[in-house]
């Protein structure tokens, strides 16, 4: 099923164009990597979909309506840095999103309601494998496991949506590789669509069923700014063997060579 339609999207910032006519569309439960050079649009693109930043020009669809002009409880997050609350414990930043959105005022809830929001979160927690850390508190936690609380965070709410920005880039390898696991289980499970903005293409490869690579084409010398970025393939990603990943890079015209984790990955 169609969810998202974008069609002949720009952007610009002041007079420079960041992104130039951008058309695509994405079905519900699709995975989407995203790659590219740094400074060709990836983050500007991630903003549009996350609703803090809108286009100059071209039309966004969600479901057949507008897209929402700001973030919403139907478009998770979860960026590269740990996002979460320092103060709280892993539980109490789990249940923030459900405490605030039965109670918008006070972010307080009380009886049934707070039992149910803390079942809840502390199911969630068991999901990411956190259970054992409900009330430690985010400075008590590993690199991995703090990001395994923010993507607890994230889907509480369930949203239709999920956007990641470079979520397991600060990560060790084995750490990362466990999350990519991770995620894979949860994506699987809940059905919702996925945008991962990545630099490592191993990594979009591998987690992804579709990859779109961003690229400046058009290059004018004598001035830099003049044009925006594009989407310069749009792929899909049916198999996962050494093969199709060699003939993803010639493609993507990459360089990077496979990592001994991902040839243990790739069959």
């Amino acid at each position: 099923m169609k969810q998202i339609e974008i069609s002949h999207l720009w952007k610009h910032y002041g007079q420079k164009p960041v992104l130039e006519n951008l058309s695509l569309s994405i079905n519900k439960g699709e995975f989407v990597s995203i790659v590219g050079a740094s400074g060709c649009g990836k983050t500007t693109f991630f903003r549009l979909l996350l609703g803090e930043e809108q286009a100059t020009r071209g039309r966004m669809l969600l479901e057949g309506k507008p897209w929402p002009q700001e973030p919403d409880a139907d478009r998770g997050v979860v960026f590269q840095r740990y996002s979460v609350f320092p103060h709280m414990t892993a539980l109490a930043n789990v249940r923030a999103a459900l405490d605030f959105a039965g109670a918008p005022l006070t972010g307080r809830l009380f009886g049934s309601a707070k039992k149910a929001a803390n079942d809840e979160a502390m199911a969630m927690l068991e999901a990411v494998g956190l259970a054992g850390a409900r009330d430690k508190f985010p400075h008590e936690l590993s690199g991995g496991m703090q990001q395994r609380l923010a993507l607890a965070q994230s889907l509480v709410r369930h949203p239709g949506i999920l956007l990641l920005d470079e979520p397991f880039g600060a990560l060790d390898p084995g750490i990362r590789a466990d999350m990519h696991e991770l995620m894979q289980s949860l994506w699987q499970e809940h059905g919702f669509t996925v945008f991962m903005v990545t630099h490592d293409i191993r990594e979009g490869f591998l987690l992804g069923t579709r990859m779109l690579v961003f690229d400046r084409v058009r290059i004018d010398p004598q001035a830099p700014d003049a044009y925006g970025a594009q989407i310069t393939y749009d792929l899909a990603l049916k198999s996962k063997t050494r093969a199709d990943f060699a003939e993803l890079q010639e493609s993507v015209q990459t360089k990077a060579p496979l990592t001994s984790a991902a040839e243990e990955t790739l069959p």
